[in-house]
């Protein structure tokens, strides 16, 4: 027992005088054969672990390779049986793995007009300025180019470019860009009024594919003059310039109201003098929309009978012609 303990260099307390306990040189440079002889328990390891793997191999076949370790080393314990040792799996290789937070999405989740997107949904939820005109005309031809005979749905909930009081929020060729865009599609273009639809939105609400043309119950569209924007330092001449731009803005947007809705230009023209609302119903009676869209409106007109039944019903039999 004391010469295991000074061969493994461990510190024993004597009172006794060191000439007691006689530790010769022999003795601290002892082998293991008897350590090796025996056979080491070694504790259950997982297999799919390399390192732990390969550690109990070496102490099963060489246990002296193991304990006689140098004393004053820089290598890391034990790592100097390998090959090529890698102390760990770098960031990219631990995000990598599955086992390491597998719930979390491996890529940013799509913004929602990319979701909307994919439904074939156009949103315009806000008033026409450049970033807005510019997204959805990119949307329109981006649905086109995925597939010209499926159907677009455009969904408006838009200011226009003047705000309700007027007040000029984006240039007028802001709505006439989404409106040549429309018409240059091959595809339908089902638009539905939620909200409001004030100005060019409502010319886009009404150039839709006609039949297909829709309002929410409650939402609201109006027409109205466009606006000259505040000049405040601007030269007398270039104010003429500027009111000019804007007489032709309206009366393009006279022409193709009318054009859409099925009304005259002087009809169009009259009502624009002042903000002209409507609300579903008299949106579809202006000719705006086709139809108003509200809960259970499919099941009435699935049970509502066909206008031969009715005439069945009330005993009119309709005569074959001579």
């Amino acid at each position: 027992m004391l010469s295991m303990a000074n061969c493994l260099g461990a510190p024993m307390a004597s009172s006794s005088s060191s000439s007691s306990f006689p530790c010769s040189s022999s003795l601290k440079r002892c082998s293991f054969r008897a350590i090796s002889a025996s056979k080491i328990r070694l504790p259950p390891l997982n297999p799919k672990d390399p390192f732990l793997s390969k550690l109990a191999s070496v102490a099963a076949a060489s246990p002296e390779t193991l304990l006689n370790r140098p004393r004053d080393s820089d290598t890391p314990p034990f790592l100097d049986i390998f090959d090529s040792p890698q102390l760990m799996a770098t960031p990219a290789q631990v995000e990598r793995s599955v086992s390491y937070n597998e719930h979390r999405p491996r890529r940013p989740p799509p913004d929602l007009p990319s979701l909307l997107l994919h439904g074939r949904i156009v949103y315009i939820g806000m008033p026409l300025v450049p970033a807005v005109t510019e997204l959805v005309v990119a949307e329109l031809m981006y649905l086109q180019w995925m597939d010209p005979k499926e159907p677009i749905y455009l969904y408006i909930n838009s200011t226009g470019t003047t705000r309700d009081d007027g007040e000029t929020v984006g240039m007028e060729s802001e709505g006439f860009a989404i409106y040549d865009a429309m018409m240059q599609l091959k595809n339908e273009i089902h638009t539905v009024g939620v909200g409001a639809a004030i100005g060019h939105a409502c010319l886009l609400l009404a150039a839709g594919t006609k039949g297909q043309r829709f309002m929410m119950p409650h939402s609201k569209a109006m027409i109205q003059q466009p606006r000259v924007p505040s000049a405040g330092l601007m030269p007398a001449s270039d104010v003429i310039i500027r009111a000019k731009e804007v007489i032709i803005n309206r009366d393009t947007l006279v022409s193709l109201i009318a054009k859409h809705t099925g009304n005259s230009e002087e009809t169009v023209f009259k009502v624009m003098r002042r903000p002209f609302y409507m609300d579903a119903t008299k949106a579809k009676e202006f000719g705006v929309i086709d139809k108003i869209l509200w809960r259970g409106q499919e099941k009435i007109m699935a049970d509502a009978a066909s206008p031969e039944e009715w005439d069945k019903g009330a005993g009119i039999r309709v005569l074959d012609a001579m």
